[in-house]
């Protein structure tokens, strides 16, 4: 695992010298990742909901679990039970081969990409962001899309605070955008 080895032979030594940290267990670190992808209109389709599942699983490398609505909302047309969404929740050695893939391949590949914004963090030290379209990874095989999808990914840190976790996700080479 090439982010692991990063993160204990770099990433840790850096975070500890720069926030002064003498206990080695208070050093953030990554502890999951989850892509979710809301449904929207394909929910009414079980094939396209399969479709995006499969994909999703494909991308995460684990299988994917589509989500049910807890309850009934009828401004937005969803019963009790009617699946929602799909989500995937990456740990351990899955989540830094994700986390590896997401850096070195699918990122680079979107087009007029200039970084992820730094205002994605939720102040306790997790940080979310969007993609818009699942073909920049190289898993996905364009004629077996049935409809283009984004996706969100929220990287949780076991990070105090926003600027730990900026830096940690900086040392591991996530690219941010310039300024703020």
């Amino acid at each position: 695992m090439r982010l692991r080895d990063k993160f204990n032979e770099v990433v840790r030594p850096a975070l500890a010298k720069e926030f002064d940290i003498k206990n080695p267990m208070l050093i953030p670190s990554l502890e999951k990742i989850v892509i979710s992808v809301g449904a929207g209109d394909s929910a009414k389709d079980a094939k396209v909901m399969q479709n995006m599942a499969d994909t999703i699983s494909l991308i995460a490398g684990q299988k994917a679990v589509i989500t049910n609505a807890k309850k009934s909302v009828a401004g937005f047309k969803v019963r009790d039970g009617f699946p929602v969404g799909i989500k995937v929740t990456l740990r351990k050695d899955n989540m830094y081969a994700f986390f590896d893939k997401l850096i070195s391949i699918a990122l680079p590949r979107v087009k007029d990409f200039r970084g992820l914004s730094r205002s994605g963090f939720d102040g306790r030290g997790n940080y979310n962001f969007g993609l818009n379209e699942q073909l920049m990874f190289p898993e996905v095989v364009y004629d077996q899309i049935l409809r283009t999808h984004g996706m969100n990914i929220t990287i949780v840190t076991t990070a105090k605070d926003d600027k730990q976790a900026f830096k940690l996700l900086e040392l591991f080479g996530l690219p941010f955008a310039k300024g703020k």
